[in-house]
């Protein structure tokens, strides 16, 4: 894996107000980077620009070196992005949906990896139940079966320990720490406190008027 992201003097302004300005971030192989703010304070918008969703109103994006707008190609195929919103259809099967996000992707993924993948997340004997009957717990752990799934070096992710139980947690705050043993690196909004804590590096974004 290999992972460089870089950050320099961002700034994004909403309604006459800066949410964040001169913002210097560096992700490297192994790195953990917790986002925290306040509501409202441009935690989930300084992801979408992290993403290429939204342009910075100030400052650069580089992916090794390369301004992001002519790496793009590249960086989407190392980047796996999870929203705030667990992003699963309501009519689809766990199932179904976990192998729609990978065709996505462009990447294909076998019945057999798919129901692996559902398992890792706590959703064995629920991959052909629509979504729509399972609890909000479980349709984020359809969304995080992505991370089992589809093997991309650099994870965003926002509040992706919404909505899932004690086990849940302890599951993706292990898988966190074993893609970042293993040169992965991880950026994520949340206010959960990690056990390991020596990998993880926070930036706080100002708190909203």
């Amino acid at each position: 894996m290999n992972v460089a992201l870089d950050a320099r003097q961002l700034a994004c302004e909403r309604d006459d107000r800066w949410l964040f300005e001169s913002l210097d971030l560096h992700v490297g192989d192994g790195d953990i980077l917790r986002i925290e703010g306040a509501n409202g304070s441009g935690k989930t918008t300084l992801l979408k620009m992290l993403t290429a969703q939204l342009s910075p109103q100030a400052g650069t994006l580089t992916w090794h070196g390369r301004p992001l707008a002519r790496a793009r190609d590249a960086f989407f195929r190392a980047l796996l992005y999870i929203g705030h919103a667990p992003g699963v259809a309501a009519a689809l099967t766990a199932e179904e949906n976990l192998s729609w996000s990978a065709a996505m992707a462009g990447i294909k993924a076998s019945p057999a990896e798919i129901e692996r993948s559902l398992a890792a997340v706590g959703l064995a004997g629920f991959e052909n139940l629509p979504a729509q009957q399972l609890s909000a717990g479980q349709q984020r752990r359809i969304a995080l079966a992505r991370l089992e799934l589809m093997k991309r070096p650099l994870w965003i992710l926002d509040e992706p320990f919404t909505a899932i139980d004690r086990d849940g947690v302890a599951w993706l705050e292990r898988r966190i720490a074993t893609h970042c043993e293993e040169g992965g690196a991880v950026i994520l909004t949340t206010h959960h406190t990690f056990q390991a804590n020596d990998r993880v590096t926070s930036v706080v974004l100002g708190v909203a008027d």
